[in-house]
């Protein structure tokens, strides 16, 4: 009942895909979406090329089913691959001391931020990334916060389908134009990087204004969602706050029982780790930069002065409550488990197809008595 053409394209069996967060969508987390049907979906964004290469052959030993690779892909294309010393030194003076003030304040050890500035700052390396993703046979790739343009007819040609995450019905053409196969129609209510229209105002925009497969994301956490997506005429929904709260997820569990306890309203849009609109559920940090009179700066400056400041804890996987990121989307409200990952995938199938077929028997009685 749920397969749909795309399920077909990607060989796989149901049309729910795990969003790429980050490092926290790991191996452990793909493979169990994967295994269970669905398209799995790595977050490498933060990683090396190397490191990229790491987890897809962890992946492999953990399943033979289809997967995916998300990256974000650079605003302007320069692929030299700037360390992140390289733009410390761009950061203003001012915003240095105020981020240092912070977490003196936070109570950070200076030892927690990042010593290997070596490494290359935030979406500046995606064409090393990507190589790699071509040279492992990754099926799937999944551009973030930028265009595909530079890269995807070697994807192409490379047999992986790509994918592009956007927040509006402009980007959506935009990117279909650059070569993107499939696009994922983001609404502001999920968590991560996220835009500024909603969910069901965005999708049958893009829907209407593309001709390639319309995956929704954004606020959908249960078969109830999948049906409704499905109903409007796209081929699959991408899912991030509801495997957050997975036993699969890479995350610490005091984050996860954040997740579950959280209401729909309790998420909010910080830019203070990024330097893009970010949503997640609010701590110490992100009030800090709300209370300062200076404005987080732009990707890649943003992330590069966490690093510097708080290092390891800004990441999802950093551990410490108040300090590290907890991303998560207005679905949150509607989470009161943590399951694993195959049993999430499970529920969302079953509740759409039950949703769906009540709908027909609902029509159907309709029209008999009329």
């Amino acid at each position: 009942m749920l397969k749909t053409p795309l399920c077909s394209k990607l060989g796989i069996e149901l049309p729910i895909f795990s969003a790429g967060m980050g490092p926290i969508a790991g191996p452990e987390l793909v493979a169990a979406v994967s295994n269970a049907g669905g398209l799995g979906v790595l977050g490498c964004t933060s990683m090396s090329p190397e490191e990229i290469r790491t987890v897809i052959r962890r992946t492999y030993e953990l399943t033979d089913k289809p997967f995916g690779v998300d990256l974000i892909l650079p605003a302007r294309i320069d692929q030299s691959g700037t360390k992140m010393s390289d733009v410390a030194d761009l950061i203003p003076e001012e915003h240095k001391k105020a981020a240092q003030s912070i977490a003196q304040e936070l109570g950070v050890d200076k030892t927690s931020a990042v010593s290997n500035m070596d490494r290359n700052a935030l979406g500046t390396d995606a064409e090393a990334q990507i190589e790699v993703v071509m040279e492992e046979n990754v099926p799937v790739f999944v551009g973030a916060l930028g265009s595909p343009g530079f890269i995807a007819k070697r994807l192409q040609d490379a047999g992986v389908v790509v994918m592009s995450v956007v927040g509006n019905t402009k980007q959506a053409v935009s990117v279909v134009k650059d070569g993107a196969e499939v696009v994922i129609a983001q609404g502001t209510e999920g968590g991560g990087h996220t835009g500024h229209v909603g969910t069901i105002a965005l999708l049958p925009q893009v829907l209407d204004a593309v001709d390639v497969p319309v995956v929704a994301a954004g606020g959908i956490g249960d078969g109830r969602g999948l049906a409704a997506a499905l109903v409007m005429g796209c081929q699959a929904v991408w899912v991030g706050t509801r495997f957050l709260a997975t036993e699969e997820a890479g995350i610490q569990g005091w984050q996860k029982a954040g997740i579950v306890a959280a209401a729909d309203q309790s998420p909010i849009i910080s830019r203070s780790y990024t330097g893009k609109r970010f949503r997640m559920l609010p701590n110490k940090w992100t009030k800090a930069w709300e209370d300062n009179k200076l404005d987080p700066l732009p990707m890649p400056l943003q992330p590069v002065l966490t690093g510097m400041t708080i290092g390891p804890l800004a990441t999802d996987r950093g551990g410490k409550e108040g300090i590290s990121m907890n991303g998560a989307g207005n679905i949150a409200g509607l989470i009161d488990s943590i399951l694993p990952a195959s049993e999430v995938v499970a529920q969302l199938a079953s509740e759409a197809e039950a949703c769906i077929a009540r709908l027909s028997s609902n029509i159907s009685q309709q029209g008999a008595e009329q």
